[in-house]
């Protein structure tokens, strides 16, 4: 990395486990967080809209907001796995979110990480 003249983009879900030598080679670092209940709601609107769905209930969002580690990333594979199991509700996508936040969770305990 020193010695790259170019430009070096670099990606990871560990950043706690780099030492702060290596963490001074880098001229930027951002950290990507979870998304809060405004845009989680926001993104669910938009993916309801972008489907033809009804637009989520008012309920919806309590449920909503109590799913924790939820990311873009999160939506994306449940939009993609909505293509082979279409949820017919914007509370369809909520059990999907749940379920995915869970199996991160999961993994990320098997893993050591939590």
């Amino acid at each position: 990395m020193k010695a790259f003249e170019g430009v070096f983009i670099a990606s990871t879900n560990l950043l706690d486990g780099f030492d702060q030598a290596v963490l001074r080679r880098f001229d930027l670092t951002l950290k990507f967080d979870y998304l809060c209940a405004g845009q989680a709601w926001m993104l669910l609107c938009r993916q309801a809209r972008a489907l033809g769905l009804p637009q989520p209930l008012s309920v919806t969002l309590a449920r909503l907001v109590r799913i924790h580690a939820l990311t873009p990333g999160d939506y994306a594979a449940v939009v993609r796995r909505h293509r082979f199991y279409a949820g017919h509700s914007a509370e369809a996508f909520i059990t999907a979110f749940e379920e995915e936040c869970a199996l991160k969770e999961d993994r990320a305990q098997r893993m050591g990480f939590v």
